[in-house]
């Protein structure tokens, strides 16, 4: 119980600076999408280069991060070594990407298609360059339960980002992506700074014998990594490239893009859970009742995630606002990304049977298999069908990942996860979006009408995770009141 409440504590102080955050970067969406010409197909551009920046990230992090935790929280190691080990990795991956890119930048930017823009390519290389270093003493800080420092150096990154967006956009009229690049680059280097004191309390040493052995975990995260990160990119990777109308590409992909953003809810979420859970999964290993904790831990997950789903969906007459009239076409494809979304929430979940006993490599194949399927679907299907393949591509990915992983990990370490009460929490999920959409196509309702009914829908899936599995006397604060 003692560990439940501290994954609480965590996850509510990761995700307030996420759920915040991310609130706080939702007005970059309509920003953008109010103030820069869908014409243009500039948003598109935005999420094309930002797709390959994410892809790059995981390659300059190697793994390093999942390391950092798995042999920090080994006694026969000293967590300054064990840190000082991921940043050379890193640092010097960081250094030979660099260096190529800056050497090749013109056959790098005829081959992604931006022979006329290389200065894009340049800013955001620096941009990952800098975020692959920044991520591992943002790792060391959630090692050391640092959450309140991890959480205002993320916060305020967004803050300056939001402001000098602002700026830019609003009060000076610029209105090209070039400057979404160079914002991102001034804020990333400014928020780099924060991070020289600690690096110089480092005590710096150099183990041969320790960084072949991270290595050695790391290299099939790596993969893992990198399959997982394709699921969630390479749509946006690969729309430009096989949509058949190249003037249409980045416009579309532009639509597709930032109604992605209002998905990303679901991202959010397990992001913050990740950063509480990863650190106390590694720290509990050894306790005898693990699996129920992670069984419990998955139930939890999934309920919040499903009641989240509904409340994105039933809310839509008001957050489709949050985009510009011109990039409204493609808001049908927000329930299926976000059902993705929960899919690689729950792989997540599901991937630590192979992490806990070092065969990473489970991992590896897995995420394979899944990228494997996306890349199919989308290959095939994004010529016909457009971005729509996107979204249900993500789907087949994750649930193909997530459909392996359990199974395989049920017989090689077996976890009693609660299946009728999961299951019994999708299905309701299922019918009470069919039955707010039911009522949004036969009747005309209105934008209040519709609220109100999907409200009710809502309410319906929360009283009943308060009748079964969140009784009021348990919550903080007000439970005090339902105590009889």
């Amino acid at each position: 119980m003692a560990n439940m409440k501290s994954l609480a504590k965590d996850t509510a102080i990761y995700g307030l600076s996420s759920i915040v955050g991310r609130f706080l970067n939702y007005l970059l969406v309509p920003l953008y999408t109010y103030y820069m010409p869908h014409e243009t197909g500039d948003y598109g551009i935005s999420t094309n280069i930002y797709a390959y920046v994410a892809l790059i990230l995981v390659i300059l992090t190697f793994g390093m991060e999942t390391s950092l935790f798995r042999f920090a929280n080994d006694e026969k190691n000293k967590p300054d070594t064990v840190f000082s080990m991921a940043m050379a990795v890193v640092g010097s991956l960081t250094a030979v990407f660099l260096l190529l890119l800056f050497g090749l930048i013109t056959p790098i930017s005829n081959v992604l298609g931006y022979t006329e823009h290389p200065d894009y390519l340049l800013m955001m290389g620096v941009v990952v360059a800098l975020d692959a270093l920044q991520a591992i003493p943002f790792s060391f800080l959630r090692y050391q339960k640092r959450a309140i420092r991890f959480a205002s150096l993320k916060m305020l990154f967004i803050i300056f980002n939001i402001g000098l967006n602002v700026l830019y956009f609003v009060v000076l009229g610029k209105t090209s992506v070039f400057y979404v690049f160079f914002i991102n680059l001034l804020c990333t280097a400014f928020i780099t700074l924060f991070f020289i004191p600690d690096l110089i309390k480092i005590q710096w040493k150099f183990d041969g014998q320790l960084l072949r052995q991270m290595f050695s975990y790391s290299w099939p995260i790596l993969i893992l990594g990198i399959a997982g990160i394709l699921n969630q990119v390479a749509d946006k990777i690969i729309f430009p490239l096989v949509y058949p109308d190249e003037e249409q590409a980045n416009i579309l992909l532009g639509d597709y893009g930032s109604c992605v953003k209002i998905a990303m809810i679901m991202a959010m979420i397990t992001m913050a859970f990740r950063y509480a859970y990863e650190p106390i999964v590694f720290a509990k290993s050894k306790d005898a009742d693990k699996t129920e904790y992670y069984a419990t831990a998955m139930k939890y997950f999934l309920i919040f995630t499903l009641l989240a789903y509904l409340c994105v969906v039933g809310w839509m007459p008001l957050l489709q606002y949050i985009l510009g009239a011109n990039y409204r076409e493609g808001l049908g494809v927000v329930p299926i990304v976000m059902a993705a979304e929960i899919m690689m929430g729950v792989y997540f979940n599901l991937s630590f049977w192979y992490k806990l006993i070092d065969k990473t490599i489970y991992g590896a194949w897995f995420s394979l298999a899944g990228c494997a399927v996306l890349f199919a679907v989308n290959i095939l299907f994004i010529p016909k069908y457009g971005y729509w393949a996107c979204a249900w591509g993500g789907v087949a990915g994750y649930g193909t990942s997530m459909v392996i992983s359990y199974i395989v990990g049920q017989k090689k370490n077996p976890i009693p996860y609660p299946m009728q009460s999961i299951a019994t929490y999708v299905l309701m999920t299922v019918i009470l979006t069919v039955m707010m959409n039911w009522c949004t196509e036969h009747f005309d309702l209105g934008t209040i009408g519709q609220l109100v009914c999907n409200n009710i829908c809502i309410l319906f899936f929360l009283s009943y995770i308060l009748h079964n599995d969140l009784p009021a006397k348990n919550l903080p604060i007000i439970g005090k009141y339902f105590k009889h």
